[in-house]
């Protein structure tokens, strides 16, 4: 199957992604999760273009280590403060699919946006990450377009969740621009 850099293959189907207790702030803070530091390096440049505060961490435990989850149910509440979690797939020590299976168990944390990215186009590992409840699944590397359009997303839904709270649903097909025959198809 074709691919290109940053482009997103598949998202999972429409579903509340809830709520955010945090400060009012016009930057969205997102938690960049990366054993490259290259790719970290990357990510952070083009979520700082895209107006977002950061926080880079180089592992799945680092991750959960700044969430307040070390081991157990969150512990402070830094995890609020954070829009949007994006990893990487393959990681040593824990995957990306590894911790957002964790995130998505905290009472505290389940809410949270969690996009997985990965330089590997594996169908069933995609497939598997959107079912356990990833936001979305991107390719590497990212692009610019992808950092804007995920922003504008949670930026939609926030403004959704203040107006009416659950009244808006995501509409995927909205975002979704396929480039390839291959991933024209319609969602499962």
């Amino acid at each position: 199957m074709a691919r290109k850099g940053g482009e997103s293959i598949r998202q999972r189907s429409p579903q509340k992604v809830g709520d955010f207790d945090q400060p009012s702030s016009p930057k969205l803070h997102v938690l960049a999760v990366d054993d490259s530091h290259v790719d970290r390096k990357v990510i952070e440049r083009l979520l700082r273009i895209s107006s977002c505060r950061v926080t880079a961490v180089e592992s799945g435990s680092r991750a959960l280590q700044y969430l307040g989850l070390n081991g157990g149910e969150k512990k402070s509440s830094v995890g609020f403060d954070v829009n949007l979690i994006l990893t990487d797939y393959s990681m040593p020590g824990m995957t990306g699919y590894e911790l957002l299976k964790k995130i998505k168990e905290s009472s505290h944390l389940r809410e949270i946006p969690v996009v997985i990215m990965s330089s590997e186009n594996i169908l069933a590992r995609i497939d598997r990450c959107l079912e356990e409840g990833a936001e979305e699944f991107l390719m590497k590397p990212l692009k610019l377009s992808d950092v804007n359009r995920l922003k504008d997303y949670i930026t939609r839904e926030q403004g959704a969740e203040k107006g009416g709270r659950g009244k808006r649903k995501r509409n995927l097909q909205d975002d979704y621009t396929p480039s390839s025959p291959l991933l024209s198809l319609p969602p499962p």
